[in-house]
């Protein structure tokens, strides 16, 4: 019987580990291991988004693109872009909100975007506190943790007071 214990637990070991990638695509959180170069790469010209904000053939195009990133070059050596293509289809999402691949592969173009941010007027992504829609932060308090609750949003500065008042609302 003790034989078949250090069996088992390898087993078990091995089977917990094949299905980390799909307990951490439980939302939108970030992933618990960032690899430090997507923060130093990735971060340091928006919000490094949670990989589960796109859906792994998304990520695909992104990272193949970087000489062209939204009209930025964001080119890589090529052991860096390995790593982070690598980590990004790993932990992409799979749940339902980002079964589609939105067009051209903007988190800010996706169904689930645009249904949540409706109410929000065209003129407030043009704040220069805003600058965009991508630049999540602004609003999102746990951006950079991948959390979006309603619960912890922040008002941007520069919005009018009818604007104000339908943020309260």
């Amino acid at each position: 019987m003790n034989a078949l214990l250090p069996r088992t637990l390898l087993a078990a070991s091995l089977a917990l580990g094949a299905m980390l990638p799909a307990l951490a695509d439980g939302g939108r959180a970030m992933p618990r291991s960032v690899p430090p170069a997507y923060t130093q790469e990735c971060a340091s010209c928006h919000v490094a988004y949670s990989p589960s904000m796109l859906p792994a053939r998304s990520w695909q195009r992104v990272m193949s693109g970087l000489e062209r990133h939204y009209g930025t070059d964001a080119s890589l050596d090529a052991a860096t872009l390995q790593q982070l293509s690598t980590w990004l289809q790993s932990y992409a999402g799979t749940y339902k909100r980002v079964a589609e691949e939105p067009p051209q592969d903007r988190i800010t173009r996706s169904a689930w975007f645009e249904r949540k941010h409706r109410k929000v007027e065209p003129a407030v992504w043009q704040l220069p506190s805003v600058k965009s829609a991508a630049n999540c932060a602004t609003c999102h308090t746990g951006a950079e943790q991948g959390r979006f609750s309603d619960d912890d949003l922040r008002m941007p500065a520069g919005l009018s007071a009818r604007q104000r008042q339908a943020w309260a609302d």
